[in-house]
Formats: structure tokens, sequence, C-alpha cells
């Protein structure tokens, strides 16, 4: 339930962020198809892996972003990467 709860979290968060627009490169809704891996620790897509490459630039943004530090600095998050053959950003 608590799972849930946080995946809910993070897709009206997600969807807050496409809503307000930001920064063309730089976008949080990119990730929504990484909410399960990132929440449960579930295996990503290959949707999730090319988004995450997509937005690597962005990590140390979004990380910084109160509303997403808790998922990004997650070691499911950290997982995700790992197993997406994308690097650890050092912030």
């Amino acid at each position: 339930m608590a799972k849930a709860a946080a995946m809910l979290v993070l897709v009206a968060l997600v969807a807050a962020a496409m809503a307000t627009g930001g920064a063309a490169q730089c976008n949080a809704g990119n990730l929504a198809v990484c909410a399960s891996p990132i929440v449960s620790g579930t295996p990503p897509s290959k949707t999730c892996c090319n988004n995450l490459k997509s937005q690597r630039g962005c990590f140390c943004q979004f990380a910084h972003n109160r509303a997403y530090s808790s998922y990004i600095n997650s070691p499911n998050a950290r997982k995700t990467l790992v197993s997406c053959g994308v690097p650890v950003p050092k912030c």
C-alpha cells in the first residue's frame, strides 16, 4: 500500500512538472515510465532506460529539487541507473 501511495505521489509530481513547463531539455515527466523501478525496485523497461539516458544531464537538477530528491537519491533509483547502464551522477 505504501509503495502504491509513493508511486501515486511520484506520478503526481511528474505531472505537475510537465504542466509547469521548465527547461526543454530537462523534463522530469520523461521519467514517469521509471516510476515502478524507482519506487519498488522492479526491472526497468527499455523505454525507461532510454528516457534515463536522455535525461542524464538533468539528474543533479532533479536531485536538488525537493519534489524529486527522495526518489532520485533512493537506492532503487541508483539500482535502476546501473541496470540501464547509466552512470550514477555525483552531484
